[in-house]
C-alpha cells in the first residue's frame, strides 16, 4: 500500500489537489483520509467551552486512533472512519466504512507534523498558498458549511488560524518531498504526483 500525505493551511487548495490526483488514477484504487475526521471527541464538555477549542494544533487531533487505522489498512483490515461535525465540536455516532486500498492519500493541515505518521508515509506533499487566498476561501466555505458569519471568521483567522499557522503548519514544509504553489491550479506539480504514484503502482 502507497501511503500519501498532503498537508497545507486552511484554504490552501489540499481538497482540490486530493480531487485532481484521484480523477488521473484508476477508480477504486484510492483511498482518501481526511484528518479532520479525527479531531478529538469533545462532546463532555459544556458548549460554551467547545467553541473556545484551537482546532488549528497538533493536541487537537486523536494520533493515536489515526496512527492505528492506518496500520489497520496496511495489514489489509478494513476500518470505521470517524466522523466530526465542526457545529456541535463532537464527534458523530456515524462511521465510514474504508477496506484496504492501493493508494492511500491522507490530507489535512498537520499531517506532516506527527514524526510516527510522517514515518508512514511514501511521500509527503506541502500544497502552499497565499495567505489572502487562503483567508478568501476560508470565509466562503466556513459561511456556507460551518454556519458562521464573515466576521466571526475573520476574527478567528487573526487569533487563531494565522498564528497557528506560522506556529506548527508552515514549519511543515521542511518535511515535504514535494511543495506545491498554488494550490489546485498546479498542473505539473499534480500530473508529477500521480506519475509517481502511477510508477510505485506499476513495479
Amino acid at each position: 500500500m502507497i501511503i500519501i500525505g498532503i498537508a497545507g493551511g486552511t484554504g490552501s487548495g489540499k481538497t482540490t489537489v486530493v480531487r485532481k490526483i484521484m480523477e488521473r488514477l484508476p477508480q477504486g484504487e484510492v483511498g482518501i483520509i481526511s484528518q479532520d475526521n479525527y479531531y478529538k471527541d469533545s462532546s463532555h464538555i459544556p458548549l460554551e467551552e467547545r467553541q473556545k477549542i484551537n482546532f488549528d494544533e497538533p493536541a487537537a487531533f486523536d494520533w493515536d486512533l489515526l496512527l492505528n487505522h492506518l496500520q489497520m489498512l496496511k495489514q489489509g483490515k478494513s476500518i470505521e472512519m470517524p466522523t466530526y461535525s465542526y457545529i456541535t465540536s463532537t464527534r458523530q455516532e456515524e462511521t465510514i466504512p474504508m477496506g484496504p486500498h492501493e493508494v492511500v492519500v491522507i490530507e489535512g493541515i498537520l499531517v506532516l507534523s506527527d514524526k510516527r505518521l510522517r514515518n508512514m508515509m511514501d511521500i509527503k506533499v506541502f500544497v502552499d498558498a497565499d495567505a489572502d487566498d487562503r483567508l478568501i476561501r476560508v470565509i466562503a466555505r466556513d459561511c456556507i458549511e460551518r454556519g458562521r458569519t464573515a466576521q466571526e471568521v475573520i476574527d478567528r483567522y487573526q487569533s487563531v488560524l494565522k498564528p497557528m499557522h506560522m506556529l506548527h503548519i508552515e514549519p511543515c514544509k521542511r518535511y515535504a518531498n514535494i511543495i506545491v504553489p498554488e494550490g489546485g491550479h498546479n498542473e505539473v506539480a499534480i500530473n508529477m504526483i500521480t506519475d509517481y504514484i502511477k510508477a510505485k503502482l506499476t513495479k
